[in-house]
Protein backbone atom coordinates (compact mmCIF):
# COMPACT_ATOMS: atom_id res chain seq x y z
CA UNK A 1 0.00 0.00 0.00
CA UNK A 2 1.24 3.47 -0.73
CA UNK A 3 1.19 6.11 1.96
CA UNK A 4 2.62 9.56 2.50
CA UNK A 5 4.53 10.64 5.57
CA UNK A 6 5.81 14.06 6.51
CA UNK A 7 9.37 13.93 7.83
CA UNK A 8 11.45 16.76 9.23
CA UNK A 9 14.11 17.85 6.73
CA UNK A 10 16.97 16.75 9.00
CA UNK A 11 15.55 13.23 9.38
CA UNK A 12 14.96 12.91 5.64
CA UNK A 13 18.51 14.02 4.88
CA UNK A 14 19.97 11.54 7.38
CA UNK A 15 17.71 8.82 5.98
CA UNK A 16 18.89 9.43 2.42
CA UNK A 17 22.52 9.24 3.56
CA UNK A 18 21.88 6.04 5.51
CA UNK A 19 20.14 4.48 2.51
CA UNK A 20 23.09 5.26 0.22
CA UNK A 21 25.59 3.90 2.75
CA UNK A 22 23.59 0.68 3.09
CA UNK A 23 22.94 0.48 -0.65
CA UNK A 24 19.21 0.27 -0.09
CA UNK A 25 16.16 2.49 -0.48
CA UNK A 26 14.39 4.82 1.90
CA UNK A 27 11.39 2.51 1.62
CA UNK A 28 13.46 -0.45 2.85
CA UNK A 29 14.87 1.58 5.74
CA UNK A 30 11.36 2.57 6.81
CA UNK A 31 10.20 -1.06 6.61
CA UNK A 32 13.20 -2.25 8.64
CA UNK A 33 12.63 0.45 11.27
CA UNK A 34 8.95 -0.38 11.60
CA UNK A 35 9.75 -4.08 11.93
CA UNK A 36 12.14 -3.32 14.80
CA UNK A 37 9.50 -1.23 16.59
CA UNK A 38 6.75 -3.78 16.00
CA UNK A 39 8.91 -6.67 17.28
CA UNK A 40 9.28 -4.77 20.56
CA UNK A 41 5.51 -4.39 20.94
CA UNK A 42 3.70 -6.62 23.36
CA UNK A 43 2.14 -9.65 21.71
CA UNK A 44 -0.93 -8.83 19.70
CA UNK A 45 -4.34 -10.06 20.72
CA UNK A 46 -5.44 -13.19 18.89
CA UNK A 47 -7.03 -12.63 15.49
CA UNK A 48 -10.30 -14.06 16.82
CA UNK A 49 -10.46 -11.20 19.37
CA UNK A 50 -9.93 -8.62 16.64
CA UNK A 51 -12.60 -10.20 14.44
CA UNK A 52 -15.08 -10.29 17.31
CA UNK A 53 -14.41 -6.60 17.97
CA UNK A 54 -15.03 -5.78 14.30
CA UNK A 55 -18.34 -7.64 14.37
CA UNK A 56 -19.45 -5.73 17.47
CA UNK A 57 -18.37 -2.47 15.85
CA UNK A 58 -17.16 0.73 17.37
CA UNK A 59 -19.88 2.75 19.03
CA UNK A 60 -18.59 6.29 19.04
CA UNK A 61 -21.87 7.90 20.04
CA UNK A 62 -22.85 9.26 16.66
CA UNK A 63 -25.23 8.09 14.01
CA UNK A 64 -23.55 6.75 10.88
CA UNK A 65 -23.71 8.94 7.79
CA UNK A 66 -25.52 7.80 4.70
CA UNK A 67 -23.50 7.43 1.54
CA UNK A 68 -24.87 10.72 0.19
CA UNK A 69 -24.09 12.58 3.43
CA UNK A 70 -20.52 11.29 3.37
CA UNK A 71 -20.00 12.43 -0.21
CA UNK A 72 -21.30 15.93 0.55
CA UNK A 73 -18.59 16.37 3.18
Amino acid sequence: MKTTIDLPDEILERTKIAAVRRRTTIKNLVIEGLEVVLRQESPAAPASDALARLHRGYHLGARPLTRDQAHVR
